[in-house]
């Protein structure tokens, strides 16, 4: 049976025991909601650890004061019956005031990479997402962590972060999950009507023509952005927040894709705002 753990003290006595034990721990962090591309996540950190810790906190300090912080959709009892039908061995599922009780004033920023993106347009969002990872990292002391690149840019924070501050944390960053016609899952794909999740089909397109023109030869970086961005904007429905190519990993401005480059976007059907991402690859 999975073991559910709702305090700090409580968690870290479990990982102690692990660690007494010898056991590998691997920890996949989730705002719950789970679906295929977080199962994914979980069987893949069960293929290489011993134990493996999700935890499901829907964080209120990567939400800004517009954003649907209280909507989020939360289905505990589900997520707990999908993470022991994957051989996750507990989910560590704190409230709010346990992360952050009264008095918290300490924040962690990760500056460059995070000043684009979705840097640019959810301001602070990065700071609550470093904060709470190295939180998590902190309380469940994992040996390796599993992130999904559909969240490249996040990712590449924690990858960023981890190595700054040396702790001893391996980051792996697993393929985006689709479904059968290319949409990336998301827990927000449950906001969307039928006409959007249709509609928001355009996404993984706009990157199947970026990926082929690059395979085709092309190089410019203005000349792709523009193509996905005209792809995009042929559908009614969509409203694009960005759409940008930057060098990989390090997510510098680049002119000419001359080895690896990060084509993200963000993008609106209705009120519902999707992201998306290719490592377009020379």
């Amino acid at each position: 049976m999975i073991k559910v753990i709702e305090t700090i003290d409580v968690m870290r006595a479990y990982i102690k025991e692990a660690r007494f034990a010898g056991k590998k721990i691997g920890l996949v962090p989730t705002m719950g909601a789970l679906h295929e591309g977080h199962l994914t996540l979980m069987r893949e950190a069960k293929a290489v650890c011993d134990v493996v810790v999700a935890s499901i906190f829907v964080n209120p300090t990567q939400f800004g004061p517009n954003e649907d912080f209280a909507a989020y959709p939360r289905k505990f009892e589900n997520d707990c019956r999908l993470a022991q039908g994957v051989g996750v061995d507990a989910i560590f599922h704190p409230q709010p005031s346990e992360m952050y009780p009264p008095g918290y004033s300490t924040y962690v920023n990760v500056s460059g990479i995070t000043d684009k993106l979705c840097g640019q347009s959810r301001p602070g969002h990065f700071q609550g997402v470093a904060t709470v990872v190295t939180k998590l990292f902190n309380i469940v002391q994992p040996d390796t962590a599993f992130f999904g690149q559909k969240d490249a840019q996040q990712c590449l924070v924690i990858q960023r972060m981890t190595a700054d501050l040396n702790m001893d944390i391996q980051i792996v960053m697993v393929p985006t999950v689709r479904d059968a016609n290319g949409l990336a899952l998301s827990s927000r794909n449950a906001y969307l009507s039928p006409e959007e999740i249709q509609a928001a089909l355009v996404l993984a397109q706009s990157m199947r023509l970026a990926d082929h023109a690059v395979k085709a030869g092309e190089r410019n970086i203005a000349a792709i952005r523009d193509m996905v961005r005209n792809k995009i904007q042929s559908e009614p429905k969509a409203e694009i927040d960005y759409v940008e190519i930057y060098q990989y990993p390090d997510l510098q401005a680049t002119d000419v894709l001359a080895n690896k480059a990060l084509l993200a976007l963000a993008v609106r059907f209705g009120k519902t705002r999707l992201i998306d991402n290719i490592i377009l690859s020379v």
